[in-house]
């Protein structure tokens, strides 16, 4: 997982372009994603190029490194659509030659049959939406799709795409860890240089959250959720996939580029609904946040010709804080050469050198040469690490 040398990240850029809607809403889901009876897609394509357009005026030179549609679900928009935005998004930056251009999708089979034509309209990276290869789980989490038809999308997006990867949720009520150990077993026979991994949680707001709440489920207690972690991460570093970040493990060269702009504290647009944004000019760097309801954004967009709710300029504190709560997710830390070009100062010198002792001596955090990093125990712990460094609790 090469980081970018010297400061040379900061002129780069990705692209995320958010697709907000859903078949149906999962119950554990709190992202900015929405169910409508019909979508007009020429004119949701026409917004979307659009605030594209302004976004572009001001970033213009700037390489683009990658590309993401999220949502929501990406796949139910028109294959024509991802094609023109990227069409755009060439006419207005210079494209890197590695540029990685991911699309989430569904793998029911009316979306993993659209897979050739995304294909065909320049995505070169698809991540699917699997959440479990089991068909009771799938119905607990509420899912759109069995497993049968989890697998036969999985064998179009090795058929059509370069590289692919996946999403399961564990930790799921009443999950022990040798069905767990199995699942992961049958999942890496399918996985190509990437899976995601994530424990599931409750979200505020989420048809779980009231589930929950009302004794419909319980979740694993912290020693089986424990148990659950520590045994996906021994057996995907058994097989050469280890974690390069809590959630996500990949084979050599196979980490999500686009997300690793997110944990290097990159620069990145957001265009579509909801979608933030940092971007860095003249030094200071702002965050964007656009409107968040799919037709406000869209009426925003069509009168002034972008979406744009929110723009501000990140503080020196804020920065330090995203810059450690995002890069000791990733196994490689945070440089020193990144944390001085971001914060303006050494490590030692912004952070409490008790807190810095307390968590070396203790195997939670690693402080050298090359930078900052959490160790394996201490990224098992990392809201209890950022508390020390950031408040030097």
């Amino acid at each position: 997982m090469p980081a970018p040398s010297g400061v040379a990240f900061l002129s780069d850029l990705a692209l995320y372009i958010h697709w907000p809607f859903c078949k149906s809403k999962c119950p554990y889901c709190d992202f900015n994603s929405h169910v409508r009876a019909g979508i007009e897609q020429e004119r949701w394509r026409a917004a979307l190029l659009r605030e594209l357009d302004h976004y572009a005026a001001e970033t213009r030179g700037r390489r683009l490194v990658s590309m993401f549609f999220g949502g929501g679900t990406p796949s139910l928009m028109e294959p024509a659509t991802a094609a023109a935005l990227l069409d755009r998004a060439a006419r207005h930056w210079p494209i890197a030659s590695d540029v990685e251009v991911t699309l989430e999708a569904n793998p029911t089979s009316v979306e993993a049959a659209c897979l050739a034509g995304f294909r065909a309209a320049g995505i070169n990276r698809v991540s699917l939406g699997v959440q479990a290869l089991d068909d009771r789980a799938l119905a607990f989490l509420g899912r759109g799709h069995s497993a049968a038809e989890a697998r036969a999308a999985l064998a179009l997006a090795r058929r059509h795409f370069p590289r692919f990867s996946f999403d399961l949720i564990y930790a799921r009520p009443g999950q022990e860890v040798g069905a767990w150990a199995a699942e992961l077993d049958d999942a890496l026979a399918l996985a190509g240089d990437h899976l995601s991994l994530y424990q599931l949680t409750i979200e505020p707001g989420t048809a779980f959250a009231t589930a929950h709440a009302r004794g419909d489920f319980a979740l694993p207690d912290e020693d089986s959720a424990a148990a659950l972690y520590e045994t996906t991460q021994a057996r995907l570093e058994r097989v050469g996939m280890p974690a390069y970040e809590i959630s996500n493990h990949a084979r050599p060269g196979g980490e999500c580029r686009h997300n690793l702009v997110y944990w290097r504290c990159g620069d990145y647009l957001g265009i579509g609904p909801g979608a933030h944004g940092r971007l860095t000019i003249a030094g200071t760097t702002y965050a964007t946040r656009q409107r968040r309801a799919p037709e406000s954004w869209l009426a925003a967009v069509e009168a002034q010709g972008h979406g744009s709710e929110e723009r501000f300029a990140i503080a020196a504190q804020e920065r330090l804080e995203e810059l450690l709560m995002m890069g000791l997710r990733l196994s490689e830390g945070v440089t020193r050469a990144r944390f001085a070009a971001i914060t303006g100062c050494g490590i030692e010198a912004a952070l409490p050198s008790r807190a810095l002792a307390d968590l070396a001596s203790g195997g939670f955090l690693v402080v050298d040469d090359v930078g900052i990093r959490a160790t394996a125990a201490g990224r098992q712990r990392l809201n209890a690490v950022l508390a020390s460094l950031i408040c030097g609790a």
